[in-house]
C-alpha cells in the first residue's frame, strides 16, 4: 500500500484519542467517565489496538477486517451505557468516539470498492448497515420520541408482531394491483411503440401525449380512477397503466431506433423483411432502453399502487395501511409498512437489473463491470 494511502489515516486515530478525556454521558446528573464504564473502555481498547495493528497489515482486505473490528467495537458503546442507565446523549466522548468510528467506516468502505466478485457487494451492505446503526444509535443515544423516529429495532420487532396484516397488505397491493397493472402497462406500451414504429404518424401524435400523461399528478388522477372502477384492485391497476405506459412506450421507441444505418443496410442485403429485421436486430439493440423502461415503472407501478389506495380500497392495503396507522399513532406499524414496501421495490428493480445483465452482457455498457 502506497504512502500517500497510509498517510490518508494519520489524523483519525487522533479523533479517536480526543475521546479519552471526554465524558460519556450522566448517571444520575453526574458525569460518566471510560474508568467507570470499563465494558466501554474495553470496546475503546478493541479499536485503538485494531488502529495500531492496521499498521502492519499488508493487504487491502486485512485493513478493512480490522477497522471494520473497531467500527463494531464503538457501534457497540451506547447500548452498553443504555444497558447501565447511563444517558450517552450529553456525552462528549462517545460521540467523539463514534464520529472516530464512522471516519474508520469510510475508510473502510474506499478500501472495498476496489474487490470483484462476491466482496464487491459487501461495500454496499456496510454501508445501509453503518446508516442503520447511526439510525438507531441517534434515535437511542439521544431518546427520540418513537412518535417521531422510531429506532429500526422497532420497525423491524413491529415487522412479525403485524405480519398477517402486512402480508394482506403485500398480497392486495403488489399481487393484484402492482403486478396486473405492470404488465398490462409496460406491455401495452410495447405494443404500441413497435406500432408507432411501422406508422411514424403514430409516433407524431403520442409523444406529446406521453409529456402530457407524464405531468399529471398521480393525486389528481387516482380519484377518478377509483370512481370510474370501484375501490377495489382495479381502480389501482388503472392509474399505474397509465404511470408505466408512456414511460416503457417513449423508450421502447427510443431504443428501436439505436440500430445504426449499416446494420439495417446489411440486413436489407440478406431480404429481410420488418418482421424479421425488428426480431433479429432491432429489438436486441434496444434491450438496454427496454430494461431502463421496466426498471423505471417497477419503482412508478408500486409508488402509483400506494398512493392511490390514500383514496379509497378495501380495509387492506398498503396505502390503507399507512394512513390508517398514522392516524392511530401506531409509527412502528407505518414504518413497518414503509420498509415492506421498500424492500419489495428494490427486488423489483434487482430483479430486473440482474435479467439485464444476463441478457445484454454484450453491451458496451457492461463490459467494464
Amino acid at each position: 500500500m502506497s504512502k500517500t494511502t497510509r498517510s490518508e489515516m494519520a489524523p483519525w486515530p487522533l479523533v479517536m484519542l480526543i475521546a479519552a478525556p471526554l465524558p460519556l454521558g450522566l448517571l444520575d446528573g453526574a458525569a460518566i467517565y471510560w474508568p467507570q464504564a470499563p465494558a466501554v473502555a474495553l470496546c475503546y481498547a478493541v479499536s485503538l489496538l485494531c488502529l495500531l495493528l492496521r499498521g502492519l497489515t499488508r493487504t487491502p482486505r486485512t485493513e478493512a477486517a480490522l477497522l471494520f473490528l473497531g467500527v463494531a467495537s464503538a457501534c457497540l458503546s451506547p447500548f452498553l451505557l443504555l444497558a447501565d442507565g447511563v444517558d450517552p446523549s450529553s456525552g462528549a466522548g462517545t460521540w467523539m468516539y463514534l464520529f472516530g468510528a464512522s471516519l474508520l467506516l469510510w475508510r473502510v468502505l474506499a478500501l472495498l470498492a476496489e474487490e470483484t466478485g462476491l466482496l464487491r457487494w459487501l461495500g454496499p451492505t456496510l454501508f445501509g448497515l453503518g446508516l442503520l446503526m447511526g439510525w438507531e444509535i441517534i434515535t437511542r443515544g439521544f431518546a427520540v420520541p418513537s412518535v417521531l423516529l422510531p429506532p429500526p429495532s422497532s420497525i423491524l420487532a413491529a415487522i412479525p408482531t403485524h405480519g398477517g396484516e402486512l402480508w394482506d397488505d403485500f398480497c392486495q397491493t403488489v399481487l393484484k394491483s402492482v403486478v396486473r397493472g405492470y404488465l398490462i402497462g409496460c406491455g401495452a406500451g410495447f405494443v404500441v411503440a413497435v406500432l408507432a414504429d411501422r406508422l411514424p404518424f403514430l409516433a407524431r401524435g403520442l409523444l406529446p401525449l406521453g409529456n402530457l400523461a407524464s405531468a399529471i399528478p398521480v393525486v389528481g388522477i387516482a380519484p377518478v380512477m377509483v370512481m370510474w372502477f370501484g375501490f377495489d384492485w382495479q381502480s389501482k391497476a388503472a392509474v399505474i397503466v397509465i404511470m408505466t405506459f408512456f414511460p416503457m412506450l417513449i423508450n421502447t421507441l427510443a431504443g428501436l431506433a439505436t440500430a445504426e444505418k449499416i446494420q439495417l443496410d446489411l440486413m436489407r442485403s440478406y431480404g429481410a423483411g420488418y418482421g424479421k429485421t425488428l426480431w433479429l436486430l432491432r429489438l436486441p439493440c434496444a434491450l438496454p432502453f427496454l430494461f431502463n423502461g421496466l426498471k423505471i415503472n417497477s419503482t412508478l407501478a408500486l409508488i402509483g399502487a400506494i398512493v392511490a389506495e390514500f383514496f379509497g380500497t378495501p380495509v387492506v392495503g398498503m396505502g390503507f395501511r399507512i394512513s390508517t396507522e398514522v392516524a392511530r399513532m401506531n409509527l412502528d406499524v407505518v414504518w413497518a409498512t414503509i420498509t415492506v414496501a421498500a424492500v419489495t421495490g428494490s427486488a423489483l428493480y434487482g430483479g430486473l437489473a440482474l435479467a439485464e445483465r444476463r441478457l445484454t452482457a454484450w453491451h458496451p455498457s457492461f463490459r467494464k463491470r
